[in-house]
């Protein structure tokens, strides 16, 4: 007995990851008896929830509507075309005398509205326009800036999504852990409660002995099924994440233990302030503040069109009339637009382009302090997290050799009761907390590709 018990201590410091192993096959069964689970890596996720994610795919839809509006602002640069066709009937004036041929004009008929040319005139025209003005040019440098924002916000929202499967990736590997880690205390658990139940049957401890392991192992049955109803909350976290539709039957592999090194902190703020989505979309932002300011002052200054037409416009829709004469032509005009007054409407849209402008500004200056700030924390928490992992580790093997020691102490009768579910205590929470820490790295690592989008 003394030797499976020793056994079961150093299989629970040393081989945790089976036990993950063995608490993912057991869900993936549950989840789908008859069909293999699928088995998902972390970018496998990422593409996934990229896929499937409502507001990553709202930012995407926001820069596609931008980048249209680039382009109909540059096509208002552009010189457009029309084809126009057009039939006008006027009343015939009232002195106009009779026509040998009705349909016909007789000589000396006009129509009665004075701003026509004849009683039936055809129209069927093309029509270019081009029109000229400083504000058009804003506009389309302002829709380019819009659209550079739009890009940033997009790339915003992907890194934030990115966060969000990370947590949530790394946190059901944790909880598969923490299941696979109450799994063993449990053995041990039971182990210690046989245990104490022989010694109790040769003499050698209380009764009192065999109540207490009796709790210890009532205590991680609870924790058992504690620990199963985490796992399953975390699965489920992910699943709405990853798919379209509602499935669990699925697994994920475990590179907690794989994570990248911590780059330098110099080579990490070079890339951050290049690199970051919010800096840029600020900086856009107030570019495009700057244009819609300067559109808006465009209105006081002249803008020309231009008009070139070609085509009929005749009594006949003929390419010849009559009498011989050719009905194609061309006419072309030019308008110089100058304003003078509009109560004050002018004044009023630059006032408001420029508080928008001093706001971007100050947002600006916001999103620049923010990324120092944030530079230091992040980096200073994934460094804190990085180191804090080998210690983590070390007290997790302390503590399972402090459990076999302290068992072997207790069947030597040199440690109480008492002692043994201490260590049996102090090595789950150690397990627990090695897991927690391998979690807290990948997060703080994807805290900082947030700001440098390196993932």
């Amino acid at each position: 007995m003394q030797k499976t018990s020793n056994s079961l201590i150093w299989i629970a410091g040393t081989v945790l990851g089976l036990g993950v192993l063995c608490a993912s096959a057991q869900q993936a069964t549950k989840a789908a008896p008859t069909q293999a689970p699928l088995t998902l890596t972390l970018q496998d996720s990422i593409q996934r929830a990229r896929a499937n994610s409502v507001e990553f795919q709202s930012a995407l839809t926001d820069q596609g509507l931008a980048h249209e509006d680039r382009v109909q602002a540059r096509s208002a640069l552009l010189p457009k075309v029309d084809y126009n066709n057009n039939f006008i009937y006027t009343q015939p004036g009232a002195s106009a005398t009779g026509s040998a041929n009705p349909g016909e004009l007789a000589s000396g008929q006009v129509p009665r509205f004075i701003a026509n040319n004849a009683v039936r005139e055809y129209q069927s025209q093309g029509v270019a326009e081009e029109s000229l003005g400083f504000a058009q040019v804003a506009d389309l440098r302002r829709a380019r800036a819009l659209e550079a924002v739009a890009r940033a916000k997009a790339e915003i929202a992907a890194r934030g999504l990115v966060l969000t499967v990370v947590q949530n990736y790394y946190g059901f590997i944790a909880a598969q852990r923490k299941y696979a880690s109450v799994q063993l205390a449990a053995s041990e658990a039971q182990s210690f409660l046989n245990l104490s139940r022989k010694l109790e049957n040769g003499g050698e401890v209380a009764h009192s002995d065999v109540i207490k392991a009796q709790i210890q192992f009532n205590d991680r049955q609870r924790d058992l099924r504690e620990a199963q109803l985490a796992m399953d909350k975390a699965r489920l976290d992910l699943a709405v994440l990853l798919f379209p539709n509602f499935n669990e039957n699925f697994t994920v592999i475990d590179d907690s233990e794989m994570a990248p090194p911590l780059e330098s902190f110099d080579e990490f703020a070079r890339t951050a302030q290049t690199r970051n989505p919010d800096v840029r979309a600020s900086t856009a932002a107030l570019e495009a503040s700057r244009y819609e300011l300067s559109s808006v002052r465009g209105e006081y200054l002249p803008s020309l069109t231009l008009n070139y037409f070609y085509g009929i416009d005749a009594p006949q829709f003929a390419v010849h009339a009559p009498d011989g004469t050719r009905n194609l032509g061309y006419a072309a005009s030019a308008t110089l637009n100058i304003p003078v007054w509009n109560w004050g409407a002018t004044h009023s849209k630059i006032v408001q382009a420029d508080l928008k402008r001093k706001l971007a500004q100050r947002e600006l200056s916001f999103a620049e302090r923010k990324l120092l700030a944030d530079m230091r924390t992040l980096y200073n928490e994934a460094a804190a997290a990085r180191d804090e992992l080998d210690l983590l580790k070390n007290s997790a093997g302390l503590a399972a050799e402090s459990l076999r020691l302290t068992t072997l102490r207790y069947q030597g009768g040199e440690a109480s009761v008492l002692d043994v579910v201490d260590a049996q205590n102090t090595l789950t929470q150690a397990r627990n907390a090695y897991s927690d820490g391998l979690v807290r790295y990948r997060t703080a690592l994807a805290n900082l590709q947030t700001l440098t989008g390196t993932m």
